[in-house]
């Protein structure tokens, strides 16, 4: 009997030793399970790629990632215009968007472009809206920088920072704390100081400067706001947007582009630089997306304010440039006021977060409390 309770013992250990192997399996494939979902639900749906989106590009990553790409984009420009000869800007435009889309193209056919919400919560009519603002926003601005001098461009777009502005509060009610429009002051002044000596008047550039006002501080409130009270992310919104901007591109070339495209000579070295610098364009639009939707469209319209100047200084540190006293101390203005704007936006991050964070744990709190009969509440 002692040998056959022995045995009957180690079978039911061995049975118990399996069906806890059984469970060891199971717990096993249910967390493989739940790290599949949670992959899935990061990439494949438009609340998991907003977020992912937030968690790698961070305010700083995406403005840092804007800030380089544009001045990148400021070089291959001049070359493009410069020694190639290529004196179309619309028609460059265009060729940044078919780049950019051809890219999207590609994203999407690999499964890389991240999903676009429902159509319910974004109506077609805001990306048919926005799509069109762009289109005229991209263009204008090139041709604007074609018949202006740096200044004139400058001063221009020192007034999309009170236009966005007075936009946000007529379409949002958004308003701006006195401090920030102190700093945004001390910005304008500063650059309008710096670029005052390059400042050339042209009537036709003018008008194209003027006209160019509106859909640029429109293209970055719609931008910015469609990324943060939807759930889209930057590739996803060009996407959707890129073939709309595409079509009223190509209805723009008759009316700004100067005729002779057909006669431009397409050898291997001009082609070479038109792609890098559509290359740049994409990169461009994709960071200026990112930084809209990390931060709102006024530190984007500051952010580029902060190239200008960093241009101005370090062409006068590098390359030995003589802007003169004034340009200086209008460019040290300028960086004094967006120090002090980007100040106060940390300050109020830094406020809103700490007043959200006892609202997270109140809830515990009360249930824990409730949950226990033997606590008394005084």
């Amino acid at each position: 009997m002692g040998w056959f309770d022995s045995f009957f013992v180690l079978g039911k250990d061995r049975r118990r030793f399996i069906k806890r192997k059984d469970s060891d399996a199971g717990e096993t494939g249910r967390a493989l399970e739940e790290l599949r979902s949670s992959i899935y639900n990061d990439f494949r749906t438009s609340d998991g790629a907003k977020r992912q989106q937030q968690r790698i590009c961070t305010p700083v990553v995406a403005m840092s990632f804007n800030f380089i790409v544009a001045v990148g984009i400021i070089l291959t420009n001049k070359l493009v215009m410069g020694r190639v000869g290529f004196n179309f800007p619309i028609f460059l435009t265009v060729i940044h968007y078919v780049f950019a889309w051809i890219l999207l193209a590609i994203f999407k056919t690999f499964s890389v472009l991240p999903v676009s919400p429902p159509s319910k919560t974004t109506p077609f009519s805001s990306l048919f809206f926005l799509g069109v603002v762009m289109s005229f926003a991209s263009g204008l601005a090139n041709t604007s920088l074609k018949h202006n001098s740096v200044g004139f461009y400058q001063m221009a777009k020192i007034a999309v920072t009170p236009t966005i502005v007075l936009s946000e509060f007529v379409l949002f009610r958004k308003t701006i704390s006195f401090k920030k429009v102190v700093a945004l002051v001390l910005v304008s002044v500063g650059v309008a100081v710096a670029t005052v000596t390059d400042l050339e008047f042209n009537l036709f550039g003018a008008c194209i400067a003027i006209a160019w006002i509106i859909p640029s501080a429109i293209n970055k409130i719609l931008w910015s706001n469609l990324q943060q009270q939807g759930n889209w992310t930057a590739l996803g919104l060009m996407w959707r947007t890129t073939p709309i901007t595409i079509f009223f591109l190509l209805a723009l070339i008759p009316i700004l582009d100067p005729p002779g495209i057909l006669a431009f000579k397409w050898d291997m070295n001009n082609t070479f630089a038109i792609l890098i610098s559509a290359l740049f364009g994409f990169l461009l639009q994709w960071s200026g997306a990112l930084a809209l939707g990390a931060t709102s469209a006024v530190s984007h319209v500051v952010l580029g304010q902060f190239k200008t100047c960093v241009i101005l200084l370090g062409g006068y540190l590098i390359f030995d440039s003589d802007p003169g006293f004034v340009s200086l101390c209008g460019a040290v203005v300028a960086l004094g006021g967006m120090s002090v704007y980007t100040s106060l936006n940390l300050k109020e991050s830094v406020e809103s977060s700490s007043k959200q964070l006892p609202k997270q744990n109140l809830p515990p709190e009360t249930n824990s409390t409730s949950s226990n009969p033997n606590v008394s509440v005084v």
